[in-house]
């Protein structure tokens, strides 16, 4: 190489390697990762003196609703400016969001108004989920399809939810030309009869408050649709991934078909790893509802040990952010029943330092597979291959880590626009101190130097 190769030379870093981390440079060239060694001699543009940080794939977070209008008609709080931006300051530098159908919709148009959001909005690279309510007119002989074929390879399913969930003989259907087209299926796996046996119970007893969502979605509405939709999968030998694991008969259920051969991954989240259900007896609970809801201890237990086994691959936030107000949780008023209180949490900036601090910090597993869990396996799963590796040709999209850099989260300290943290008053230690997309820098000494639409969309290429 001749002097001055690199457009940038990242020096010195504890550089976490897909199975390994030494001391070395991380050259980049046109925005690819062009070397990685020990003392790099060649000459850079620019420099950047990593000595005493950790250099670290960038994040893959692939479950996040961002600027989608949910099933009931409401807009999260998160632009793809405001969500990326927060994405970037927590150490990620690539979402998979939503492109959500709605009854009527053609995907294919669909999947085109969210493009042209996010070539507008977006500071890192991004790719879509194509949500599937509707089946007919053409959807499923041919605007899917055609999807998959120019690279959106990841096809969403809700088993519950008025206006979105497929029934049996759907699911299977879309499954079949999943398996023949090369998609991956992911599913939102509840029961949705039990979901609305339980709600009306609680109606009916005037249980209205949002700390009987909890009881509205029981453990059984998980543990009944994940056997099912395995099952399918078995039965058209689809891939498929089962979103947020939340129960430990849900983990169980996920490791024995995979014992049997099921082609089937599957995700959890923070939230389940790190609240539990008596979360919703604190004060103004609503920021706390998700679906499914948090569990218990032993649940938390049964889904570390799932993630230390393999079982479960992936950690994502399923960032689902609304504002604590009229535009988003309570559209239906202060006074609205657990059932009118719109579902989701912000998690995008809060993922991965929540999992250093508990894999690394405290020391519960290493740095591999912090980076595996939160990068590499994300873009494995979902064929974005240039991501989650720091390797020669992979994108550089890198970020550097302080290890010993602590914060306490505050009521309203994230970067996106939902105002307020469901983690106030956790305290982690190990921040994200620079975050590079393709060697531009995007977050500087933790203040946000990248641009709306300088992100890049990424096709999904997943195995045959």
């Amino acid at each position: 190489m001749k002097e001055a190769d690199f457009d940038t030379l990242i020096r010195g870093a504890t550089v976490v390697y897909p199975n390994g981390a030494d001391e070395a440079d991380i050259g980049i060239r046109d925005g690819v990762i062009a070397a990685v060694g020990p003392d790099l001699r060649n000459g850079a543009k620019t420099t950047i003196n990593a000595r005493g940080l950790i250099a670290l794939p960038g994040g893959v977070d692939t479950h996040c609703h961002i600027e989608q209008v949910s099933g009931a008609g409401l807009l999260n709080a998160d632009t793809f400016e405001t969500a990326t931006r927060s994405a970037a300051m927590g150490g990620t530098t690539t979402v998979i969001s939503f492109a959500a159908q709605h009854p009527g919709n053609k995907i294919t148009d669909v999947v085109d108004a969210y493009a042209k959001l996010a070539r507008k909005g977006s500071l890192i690279d991004y790719a879509f989920h194509m949500i599937v309510a509707e089946t007919a007119h053409g959807n499923l002989e041919d605007d899917i399809p055609a999807m998959i074929a120019k690279g959106h390879r990841s096809i969403k399913i809700f088993t519950t939810y008025d206006k979105v969930r497929q029934d049996d003989k759907s699911i299977l259907d879309i499954l079949a030309v999943a398996k023949r087209d090369g998609a991956l299926v992911c599913f939102h796996a509840e029961n949705d009869g039990l979901i609305r046996h339980m709600t009306e119970k609680l109606l009916a007893e005037g249980k209205t408050a949002p700390k009987y969502h909890a009881k509205s979605h029981p453990r059984m509405a998980e543990i009944e649709a994940i056997e099912r939709m395995c099952r399918f999968a078995e039965f058209t030998d689809s891939r498929i991934m089962i979103f947020h694991v939340s129960t430990r008969e849900g983990a169980q259920i996920v490791r024995a078909s995979q014992k049997r051969g099921v082609k089937v991954l599957a995700e959890t989240c923070p939230h389940y790893l790190f609240m539990t259900e008596d979360i919703l007896e604190q004060d103004n609970p609503a920021r706390f509802m998700c679906s499914p809801p948090q569990r218990t201890s032993d649940d938390q237990d049964a889904l570390w040990d799932a993630i230390a086994d393999g079982t479960i691959s992936l950690v994502t936030s399923d960032h689902a952010p609304y504002r604590m107000d009229e535009s988003g949780k309570f559209a239906h008023g202060n006074d609205a029943p657990f059932n009118k209180i719109a579902n989701g949490m912000p998690g995008l900036e809060t993922r991965l330092p929540l999992m250093f601090n508990e894999l690394v910090s405290k020391g519960r597993m290493d740095l591999n597979a912090f980076a595996r869990l939160t990068a590499t396996a994300p873009a494995d799963a979902f064929g974005l291959t240039r991501k989650g590796r720091i390797a020669e040709g992979y994108d550089a999209d890198i970020v550097l880590w302080n290890p010993d850099l602590s914060h306490t989260y505050g009521a309203n300290d994230l970067h996106d626009n939902v105002g307020y943290n469901p983690f106030e008053g956790t305290t982690v230690r190990g921040l994200p101190v620079r975050t590079l997309s393709h060697g531009r820098i995007v977050v500087n000494e933790r203040a946000i130097e990248g641009l709306p639409g300088e992100g890049e969309w990424q096709p999904m290429l997943l195995p045959e």
